[in-house]
C-alpha cells in the first residue's frame, strides 16, 4: 500500500506536461495477442499511440490500433495503468479483441503478428511485454511505473 503525503511543495503544479496513450492488448480466440514492430526503432510493442484531446480514450484504442494494423477491435476492459517516467508518458492499455479488417503494416509499422505469451517475453523489453501479460492475467487494472524498458 502506497501512503502519500502532502507537502507544500508537492501542491506547486509541475511546470512539466505529461502525455497520454493508449494501447490495445488484442487477445485473439487462440490467445494469441497482437504485437507491431514499430518503423523508427524496429522494437516491438502493442499498437497503440496519443490519445487526441477531446476523444474518449475506448475510441483512441480503436483509432490507433486500426491505424497500424489495418484491424477493427472491441474494446472490453481497462488492464492497465503505465507511466514512463523518463518521458512522462501515462499509458492506458485496454484488453481488446479483434473485430473484423485485414492485417497490414502501416507507415508506424514494419510488421503485424500475433504472437504466444513466450514470444512476447522474447521480443518485447519488460515494460511492453508486463502490458501484455498484464491483459491475460484478469487480476487488473495494474499500476505500474518504468523508464522505458524496465519497471521500476
Amino acid at each position: 500500500m502506497l501512503r502519500c503525503v502532502s507537502d507544500s511543495a508537492q501542491e506547486i503544479l509541475p511546470t512539466m506536461k505529461h502525455s497520454v496513450s493508449v494501447a490495445g492488448a488484442v487477445v485473439r480466440e487462440d490467445g494469441r495477442l497482437l504485437a507491431v514492430r514499430r518503423a523508427d526503432n524496429g522494437a516491438w510493442e502493442l499498437p497503440g499511440g496519443v490519445l487526441e484531446l477531446e476523444e474518449p480514450p475506448e475510441q483512441g484504442v480503436c483509432r490507433e490500433v486500426w491505424k497500424e494494423t489495418g484491424l477493427h477491435v472491441e474494446v472490453s476492459q481497462l488492464t492497465g495503468v503505465y507511466k514512463n517516467m523518463t518521458r512522462g508518458v501515462v499509458a492506458l492499455v485496454f484488453r481488446c479483441k479483434p473485430s473484423g479488417g485485414t492485417e497490414r503494416v502501416s507507415g508506424e509499422t514494419t510488421a503485424v503478428e500475433w504472437l504466444t505469451p513466450e514470444q512476447i517475453n522474447e521480443r518485447m523489453s519488460g515494460a511492453y511485454a508486463t502490458r501484455l501479460l498484464d491483459a491475460l492475467d484478469g487480476a487488473g487494472p495494474h499500476v505500474r511505473s518504468h523508464d522505458g524498458e524496465h519497471l521500476l
